[in-house]
């Protein structure tokens, strides 16, 4: 493609072709690659349809028109992690590369979240001189945006009812079937749960971890419950006791898989028991060679939902200013909706954020077996001589040493 911005080499070297030369075949120019012409007469304003155009209609077009093609850029991402995870077994030498397409998704929505400031340049009266225009078209109509969510997880029991209607009843039919399959296909959630199951450290025949877990934790009750038996005042004792009731409460829903389940059941957790103790295991020994950058992706996941949330956010308050209480144009609650979507009941690694609750003071973190701290000083892929699933090859990674000559 040949640069817009300065001239050429053979021109700068004086290289052009001399007349009776065949031409050479052109290349694709700057506006013809990007198809400019095609995506700058996609600003079509509607009250200009009706006579003088509405000057801020312009950049309420610009803002969404752009807010579409940053979806279609973080789908596109999204769907590259979910085929990197579907590998069984996970190809670990691809970690850093799901890492780093994560991380872009997350650095396209800092600037979806800032973007809605730019909005905020409009006043409500400038927004109420073109609104009439856009009924029934609505935000919530936006394809990509709930394709978005379904492949990040959010199950069609969570959502909050839109005007009595199914999700899918807003958008045109032909968006129907993609909408459906998304719902059944495996989500991001759903493969970082079977890759949180596949942890190593879990098995019962090796390290053990649920039980050297457990086990720490029925020390530190004992330890917290002692305390109690040799406080020196009543309010000290009181203190102890205090604290031996909320931590056996809070580590019992953890514990008591039964108690976990229900929780599942209701909605209130997302990842199974099993994803719950591999996740656990990498919070605890993220230092760990094996397990530093499976952690860095847990992060990136709570910074998505995070920057979601913020994004949610964001909207609802833009929409207060510019509509009040109104009703939305297409035929939502308005605000009342939007806030209501505004909770954990949207946020898919809601369980990631809650795993602070579980973790044990250093001092109780089941120590490593030289075994298992070997394990943790490798990583593992799938071995190409063995076949398709068949074997893992083994990586020593040896840290440099900087004190040899």
């Amino acid at each position: 493609m040949s640069c817009p911005f300065g001239k050429s080499e053979a021109a700068e070297n004086g290289s052009g072709d001399a007349p009776g030369d065949a031409p050479e075949e052109r290349g694709l120019m700057y506006g013809e690659y990007l198809c400019l012409d095609k995506l700058l007469s996609c600003v079509s304003m509607e009250s200009a349809k009706h006579g003088p155009g509405v000057h801020d209609e312009h950049l309420f077009i610009i803002i969404h028109q752009v807010y579409e093609l940053w979806f279609k850029q973080i789908i596109y991402e999204i769907d590259s992690v979910r085929e990197l995870l579907c590998s069984v077994p996970f190809d670990e030498s691809k970690q850093l590369m799901v890492n780093r397409r994560t991380s872009r998704v997350v650095s396209i929505m800092k600037i979806c979240v800032e973007q809605i400031h730019i909005l905020e340049t409009m006043t409500a009266l400038d927004f109420s001189d073109f609104r009439d225009y856009l009924a029934p078209a609505s935000g919530f109509q936006s394809y990509q945006f709930r394709l978005l969510e379904n492949k990040l997880g959010i199950k069609p029991e969570w959502r909050v009812s839109y005007g009595k209607q199914h999700y899918t009843d807003v958008h045109q039919a032909g968006f129907h079937r993609e909408l459906r399959k998304a719902e059944e296909d495996d989500s991001l959630l759903s493969l970082v749960e079977k890759w949180l199951e596949r942890t190593p450290g879990l098995e019962e025949d090796g390290f053990n971890f649920w039980n050297k877990f457990t086990s720490n934790v029925e020390s530190l009750l004992r330890d917290i419950k002692r305390n109690a038996k040799e406080a020196e005042t009543d309010r000290e004792r009181l203190a102890f006791e205090k604290e031996y009731k909320d931590t056996q409460e809070i580590y019992s829903t953890i514990l008591d898989v039964n108690i976990h389940n229900t929780k599942v059941a209701r909605g209130e957790r997302r990842l199974s028991h099993k994803a719950w103790q591999g996740a656990l295991l990498i919070s605890f020994y993220r230092e760990q060679l094996r397990f530093s950058q499976p952690f860095q992706f847990l992060n990136l996941c709570m910074d998505l939902d995070s920057l979601l949330m913020k994004w949610r956010s964001n909207h609802v308050q833009l929409v207060q200013r510019m509509l009040g209480n109104k009703p939305g144009t297409g035929g939502s609650s308005g605000y009342m909706y939007l806030r209501s979507t505004v909770s954990d009941r949207y946020k898919v690694f809601v369980d990631l954020f809650n795993l602070s609750s579980f973790l044990l003071p250093r001092e109780y973190i089941p120590s490593l077996t030289c075994r298992m701290r070997s394990r943790l000083s490798i990583t593992e892929r799938p071995n190409p001589a063995a076949g398709v699933g068949a074997g893992m090859k083994r990586l020593q990674l040896v840290p440099p040493n900087f004190n040899k000559d």
